[in-house]
């Protein structure tokens, strides 16, 4: 949405292409109020800022076309075509001069004895079922993973009357903010640091599971644990999605700190590809505010790209959205991301 806004008020005509029923991406099933700083709308819930940038989008009706339900099933680099489906029926391809590739990512699952039965998930399905569908999980909810998204859908899971039965989490320390870790322990949930899981109790449902310490080299000891719960969530990170990369032959790189394939990227978020640009966690890992920045600067990419705009009006863009990236990437984390991004960012791809 954000790479759309930033080409549209820039004069290039821009199809937008969502495979989920409703624009926003994960901004929609996000409650929770956003950190940082105005620029980035602090104070503000996801789900709002996802009405925002929806009013700003109607306001280019003329230039910009909208396709929701619609998934991009295949990019042909042999002639730049894009093959897409609305539903399960209508299908139609598109050649568009330039693409930007936004397209997220996909939840990391963990492998322990009867993960296949019902009431295992992940916990972006758990925000989809609670935050955009009102319906809750369950009754009793063991959390797998104590970053900042199992923290949150924790205290979520809360407020709406579920019981949260404990957090593990195979590190040594939280790995989301403090606040939100803080705000699930005023409520008495524990969390057991170097834990793991290692099976899902049940026959044909969920009853419970058993977890276990681990060692320096994650390794079980000690004794293990059950837990009585009829939902086991986990949150134990995401994998960009870069399908649609790979098939355009785009020069990827493995990026831990990224957590992992992503494209070699210049400033503007230009792909090895000269037709395609990348943002958001398909350029790997990072929060929300970051994914729509790096989205206005694809934007501006793909206008100067097809020499839309005057050349002062790109830099002087890019120089305040780089701004803006610099401040969200301040801190510990924040400097984890640089050293990823550092590892697949060239300053300009040769002529």
């Amino acid at each position: 949405m954000s790479a759309t806004l930033e080409a549209a008020s820039l004069g290039c005509h821009v199809t937008l292409v969502d495979s989920d029923l409703a624009l926003g991406g994960q901004l929609i099933k996000q409650t929770h109020k956003f950190f940082g700083s105005k620029d980035e709308r602090a104070g503000t819930r996801g789900f709002k800022i996802s009405e925002i940038l929806l009013e700003e989008l109607n306001s280019y009706k003329g230039t910009v076309e909208v396709h929701t339900n619609c998934t991009a099933t295949g990019f042909y680099k042999e002639d730049g075509v894009v093959s897409c489906v609305i539903g399960e029926d209508e299908y139609f391809r598109i050649k568009p001069e330039k693409i930007v590739m936004a397209t997220g990512a996909q939840e990391r699952l963990l492998p322990f004895p009867n993960n296949h039965l019902p009431g295992v998930y992940g916990a972006g399905a758990v925000q989809t079922l609670m935050n955009v569908y009102g319906v809750v999980p369950g009754k009793k909810v063991l959390m797998v993973g104590a970053g900042n998204i199992g923290l949150i859908v924790s205290y979520q899971l809360m407020q709406a009357g579920v019981e949260i039965a404990g957090i593990v989490e195979a590190m040594d320390k939280v790995g989301g903010y403090w606040v939100h870790a803080a705000k699930t322990r005023r409520l008495g949930v524990p969390i057991y640091l170097r834990h793991t899981i290692r099976e899902a109790l049940g026959d044909k449902i969920v009853e419970g599971a058993v977890i276990q310490e681990i060692d320096d080299r994650f390794q079980p000891t000690g004794k293990e644990i059950k837990i009585d719960a009829d939902v086991i969530c986990m949150a134990v990170g995401l994998t960009p999605t870069c399908e649609l990369l790979w098939q355009a032959g785009c020069e990827m790189v493995f990026v831990p700190q990224l957590c992992g394939h992503v494209a070699q990227r210049d400033l503007f978020m230009r792909t090895s590809h000269k037709d395609i640009w990348v943002a958001g966690d398909a350029s790997g890992i990072e929060e929300a505010s970051a994914a729509m920045v790096e989205g206005r600067i694809a934007g501006v990419g793909v206008a100067k790209a097809l020499g839309h705009g005057e050349a002062s009006e790109h830099s002087g863009r890019l120089e305040e959205f780089k701004r803006r990236l610099a401040d969200l990437r301040g801190g510990e984390v924040g400097q984890k991301i640089c050293q990823g991004i550092s590892c697949c960012t060239v300053n300009e791809w040769g002529v």
